[in-house]
């Protein structure tokens, strides 16, 4: 059987460098955004999982949005709380969104808008759908750009 590997295996920016191994850098449960301005002027903070990530980098640099941050959570359970909550006081100002790229009733949505109640976040995915996938590229690159496109809004 060939089976193609998942393209988080071949992203350019899904790597770490040799030197991390060699100083002892860690599993990190939750990465947040090094490339946005002053927290204070965050308006928008996108919570993700997994390959959208890069799908939402690619747009923040190639439109050089600055007023969004992108928190990456890498380890879902246990949710990295004391992490989540420096994230929750840093960003004060901001909406908090929970994007994913499942449909809303699949992926770890219901989790996470569950464990984050408090949170009033805001959840941008595709329709509530009883399959994963559309079933056509085509239709699923349709799809996949309005999710971007929603998940920065009008900035």
């Amino acid at each position: 059987i060939n089976m193609a590997p998942k393209s988080l295996l071949r992203h350019p920016k899904c790597v770490s460098p040799k030197s991390d191994f060699h100083k002892g850098k860690r599993f990190q449960e939750l990465i947040d955004d090094p490339n946005t301005v002053a927290a204070k002027n965050v308006k928008r903070v996108l919570l993700c999982s997994g390959k959208i990530y890069y799908d939402l980098l690619e747009k923040k640099e190639s439109e050089q949005i600055k007023e969004v941050a992108i928190v990456r959570i890498e380890q879902l359970y246990p949710l990295p709380g004391y992490q989540l909550d420096k994230i929750k006081r840093k960003y004060s100002g901001a909406e908090f969104f929970w994007v994913q790229e499942e449909p809303e009733n699949m992926g770890a949505n219901r989790f996470i808008r569950y464990r984050m109640q408090k949170w009033n976040l805001t959840s941008i995915s595709r329709e509530t759908s009883a399959s994963p996938s559309t079933g056509y590229k085509k239709i699923h690159d349709e799809q996949q750009t309005i999710l971007i496109s929603k998940a920065f809004g009008d900035l």
